[in-house]
């Protein structure tokens, strides 16, 4: 027997009708109807939760039909692949959104109509002390709400310290010592790393708080249902 057909039978046995049990899983009548007419599978969560609606254990929903059980498997297998293939990408797009805008800055220190008059400050105390920060912090935001990071999160902690104490090498520093007749060789300002860190953690703080918050509140809704 088909998973489609357990799950119309399992339904049926229970009294629920497709509506109803569509409002009690929270996704759409049509989508039932998918379901169990095989036109596309649930999710693990989703057969976890007709499991208990129903009454029935997963072993009879999963486990007795061994060509079911290699398909319906082979497809949650197929779903995980697409799920960490999205996570990956919104990480990649996360940090990608920081190093454009560490780089564009750069640029535009060196470009700026401030620096070519010798006068940059008025930019930079702009770029790095206000924008700079603020997009450290957003994006660092997303990376603690994410929790697919897992304690991975907090080494990133080093990877924008480091970026910021370089933002400050690249610009500052290196216009000193190219444009100031009496600098010598400036080496990195290593306390630019805790700065940099410590706008992150403040990110990624902020972000834990309103993953947490976004699940209790999902749970809830769950529970009133």
């Amino acid at each position: 027997m088909e998973i489609g057909s357990k799950i119309r039978t399992a339904r049926n046995a229970a009294g629920f009708t497709q509506e109803k049990a569509a409002e009690e899983l929270g996704v759409t009548r049509q989508t039932i109807s998918n379901w169990e007419n095989n036109k596309s599978y649930p999710d693990i969560i989703s057969v976890v939760k007709m499991s208990d609606l129903y009454s029935i254990s997963l072993d009879s929903l999963l486990k007795e039909d061994k060509d079911m059980k290699s398909t319906y498997l082979e497809h949650l297998e197929e779903s995980t692949n697409v799920v960490k293939s999205q996570n990956r990408k919104s990480r990649i797009i996360t940090i990608g959104v920081y190093l454009v805008a560490w780089v564009l800055l750069i640029v535009l220190f060196w470009l700026g109509k401030d620096f070519l008059q010798g006068d940059p400050m008025g930019y930079s105390l702009l770029a790095f002390y206000i924008v700079l920060p603020v997009v450290t912090i957003v994006t660092a935001f997303f990376i603690g709400k994410d929790r697919l990071w897992g304690p991975s999160k907090w080494f990133m902690l080093i990877f924008y310290g480091v970026m910021y104490m370089l933002a400050e090498y690249a610009t500052f520093s290196l216009s000193n010592m190219l444009f100031n007749e009496y600098s010598h060789f400036n080496s990195p300002e290593f306390g630019m790393i805790f700065a940099g860190a410590a706008m992150a953690a403040l990110g990624i703080f902020i972000g834990i708080l309103a993953g947490n918050a976004s699940a209790k509140k999902a749970a809830s809704k769950q529970q009133a249902s």
